[in-house]
């Protein structure tokens, strides 16, 4: 059996958007998806790319993806990789292919000079949790995700002072 990992190219934006709708349908949360492939489009191919992405294949077959950015860490002045999704079809789970892209992402992360890797995970989401740790992965303990969207994010960036 072959595992072929290889960056996502134009050609693939309807891929990288069906791997996303059925990462969100997973976690259960379809209903959040309004990203279109023009949106993948600006994201990972505009004048400034603000993210990359990875394809997995299985014997030629996209079977996954993984895509993420870089951010940096003031407290010891290196980038980190963030990564924003990953996910194998569920039917080719347990074959080694999330290993291999996390095992391909580390290899990036130090070719770039991060200094770690970070990604979130549902906290119900035990099988995924596992393998986390099977790779020595360790939660963020104290620390609590904060997000700013929608109409609040509207309203702070109009604010007069």
């Amino acid at each position: 059996m072959t595992l072929r990992l290889r960056d996502a190219s134009p050609d693939d934006l309807g891929l990288v958007l069906h791997f996303v709708r059925a990462l969100a349908e997973y976690e259960r949360l379809l209903h959040e998806v309004t990203a279109t492939e023009e949106h993948f489009r600006r994201l990972l191919f505009g004048e400034t790319p603000r993210a990359w992405a990875l394809i997995a294949e299985w014997e030629g077959r996209p079977v996954g993806f993984a895509l993420w950015f870089y951010s940096v860490s003031t407290f010891d002045g290196a980038p980190k990789l963030y990564l924003e999704d990953i996910f194998v079809e569920p039917g080719s789970r347990g074959r080694g292919i999330g290993r291999a892209i996390f095992a391909d992402l580390a290899r990036r992360a130090m070719t770039a000079g991060c200094g770690r890797m970070e990604w979130s995970v549902l906290d119900w989401n035990a099988p995924s949790i596992a393998f986390y740790r099977s790779i020595g992965a360790l939660p963020r303990e104290g620390w609590t995700l904060q997000r700013l969207s929608g109409a609040a994010l509207e309203a702070l960036a109009t604010r007069e002072e």
